[in-house]
């Protein structure tokens, strides 16, 4: 069975082939001066049931998307990462292996985010929450994002030309406001942590993913799976959250699954995939 452009795969939820890519990228792209030839991607894709349109499709729009720079060389079009990408890339390594599962060194505060923006800037204002929920903020009430801890959302607000339509504020709750009922309000940890669960009912066994071919597709499997988990976890507070917590379990499994993978992964890897030298 292959799988299109806008397909889920059957593997793991709402994994489409750009989250795919993403992981590719992560893994063997970033951090080397190098750009990957298209066919070769489309080998590595094939493994996870990711038709060659859908490859194409993907490469195409992050191109558009100021994410992938294409070269030439001979009549093959490698693609390489632009400075754009590396930043989206090195903000996704650091969530997923440097921020943890658990928030244990809170100190009480809490950053708000309040704004305000006509019905014509619809599209920004989806763009706006959809980098706050990334920045792991939730919904407070209408207009009043909330998140542990002092987060920097310049980049947010400059990057979207919001200057003049956000509030930001730093604060720590007040009677008779506790932090366990701004976390309850703000955040569904409940739908969290089922998601959790079910992350560890795909991984957490002793031959996970059995229908992938090889580690190499496992491990990007695994890499996307986990980022996707990561990209939708406020990093709620320990203290807020009950201790048997299952993001402490599943982080546990994906470290110990990508050690597991990553030798074999990139030996299959360096024999696919034909790579081109970027020099400045």
């Amino acid at each position: 069975m292959t799988f299109r452009e806008g397909d889920d795969l059957p593997h793991a939820p709402s994994t489409r082939p750009q989250s795919l890519m993403f992981s590719f990228l992560g893994v063997y792209v970033l951090g080397r001066d190098v750009a990957v030839y298209s066919g070769s991607v489309i080998d590595v894709f094939a493994r996870l049931g990711v038709t060659e349109e859908a490859v194409r499709s993907t490469l195409t729009r992050m191109v558009k998307r100021g994410l992938l720079a294409r070269h030439r060389s001979g009549r093959k079009t490698y693609f390489g990462l632009t400075a754009h990408a590396t930043a989206v890339l090195e903000d996704g390594r650091r969530r997923m292996w440097e921020t943890g599962a658990v928030n244990r060194g809170w100190d009480g505060a809490w950053t708000l985010v309040g704004f305000s923006l006509p019905d014509d800037r619809r599209a920004t204002r989806h763009d706006l929450r959809s980098q706050l929920i990334w920045a792991g903020f939730g919904l407070l009430q209408s207009g009043m994002w909330i998140a542990p801890g002092v987060k920097d959302v310049r980049a947010i607000v400059a990057g979207l030309g919001l200057r003049d339509h956000v509030t930001v504020l730093t604060a720590s709750a007040a009677e008779p406001t506790e932090s366990a009922d701004l976390v309850r309000k703000a955040f569904d940890t409940g739908q969290i942590a089922a998601r959790y669960h079910a992350f560890l009912d795909r991984w957490d066994t002793p031959d996970p993913q059995p229908a992938l071919p090889d580690d190499l597709a496992r491990q990007l499997l695994l890499h996307t799976d986990w980022l996707q988990l990561v990209r939708q976890d406020p990093h709620l507070p320990a203290e807020h959250l009950p201790p048997d917590w299952p993001a402490i379990r599943a982080e546990q499994v994906t470290r110990s699954l990508a050690r597991a993978y990553e030798q074999p992964a990139r030996e299959l890897a360096a024999k696919v995939l034909d790579e081109l030298p970027l020099r400045a």
